[in-house]
């Protein structure tokens, strides 16, 4: 008689590359050794339901409780029908504890936020409650995680992008479920940069790698309530001038202070650790950017002494 045993911790991840990324995967493997991980690649919309109702049925309700998906891939608009659909796949008592990182939007975006939060409460700057807040080249992946959390926080949001149908678009998005309002902008040309930053307390430039978003002359020129500028793109030439991807609390231009994106993607780092964790020890459940988030903003409350509620 062959008798099966659900106790060992499997994760599986769904990517929509050609190549499962190595980055998720090597990190479950640093954090919980003794787990197995199961990947799949260039998976479409129309094979995860497959692919999930395999994972939950042959451990049995037991089983799925050691059993995790992280569903990741740099094609942010498939994975997220992939989650819709992954989520619809399961139900009770058949169900897996699930990572959402697609592009690693939703830890990145967390990490950034905390850090610009973390710089202002150093600075006895307060919280991020009213402050105004641009996020350039907010209709990508971390922009968009990162506008939702800053929006949430109850912060005044301009999102810009090149094309104004695409600002809009993200707004509309994102005003359809909350009473604080995101502002639209297109910001194509640096006279368009600088007026979307001239009243802004923080900047957020959440561009592609190897794209300047916001200049010295242009941070100098409009940034005069500039108070925090934070990058994500670590690759030359960064998204603001003379921001170092290490820099971390950095002068940029005289009474504004910066954060690169090679700091940011520390935090990420240890949010990604907490997600994988966390998920590890829940029977159940959906870990994505508000959890991250959540995350993040208590290692900042603790690095600085104080209590986040």
């Amino acid at each position: 008689m062959l008798i099966m045993s659900s106790g060992k911790q499997v994760m599986i991840f769904i990517d929509t590359d050609k190549h499962a990324s190595p980055f998720d995967i090597l990190m479950l493997a640093d954090l919980f050794p003794e787990s197995q991980s199961i990947y799949y690649s260039n998976v479409e919309p129309e094979d995860v339901q497959k692919i999930v109702q395999d994972a939950i049925f042959p451990r049995g309700p037991e089983g799925c409780k050691n059993t995790k998906l992280f569903i990741g891939g740099s094609n942010v608009e498939k994975a997220n029908k992939i989650v819709k659909i992954a989520l619809k796949s399961m139900f009770p008592p058949f169900e897996l504890a699930t990572i959402i990182d697609p592009s690693g939007a939703h830890t990145t975006g967390s990490a950034a936020v905390a850090k610009t939060l973390q710089i202002l409460l150093k600075n006895s700057l307060g919280d991020l409650k009213g402050k105004n807040v641009t996020v350039l080249a907010a209709t990508g992946p971390v922009g968009e995680i990162t506008s939702s959390i800053y929006q949430s926080e109850g912060a005044n949001v301009i999102v810009t992008s090149r094309k104004q149908e695409r600002a809009d678009s993200l707004a509309e998005r994102l005003n359809k479920d909350s009473s604080n309002k995101v502002t639209s902008l297109q910001a194509a040309a640096p006279e368009d940069v600088g007026k979307a930053i001239s009243n802004a307390d923080v900047v957020m430039a959440a561009g592609s790698a190897g794209v300047q978003l916001l200049s010295i002359d242009i941070l100098k020129e409009h940034g005069n309530k500039c108070k925090v500028v934070a990058d994500v793109n670590a690759v030359p030439p960064v998204g603001v001038e003379n921001l170092k991807s290490q820099g971390d609390g950095v002068e940029v231009i005289p009474g504004v202070i910066g954060v690169g994106a090679l700091a940011i993607g520390g935090l990420k780092n240890k949010v990604e650790g907490k997600l994988i964790a966390k998920a590890m020890d829940m029977p159940k459940g959906v870990l994505d950017y508000k959890i991250g988030y959540e995350l993040a903003k208590e290692y900042v409350y603790k690095k600085m002494g104080k209590s986040s509620e």
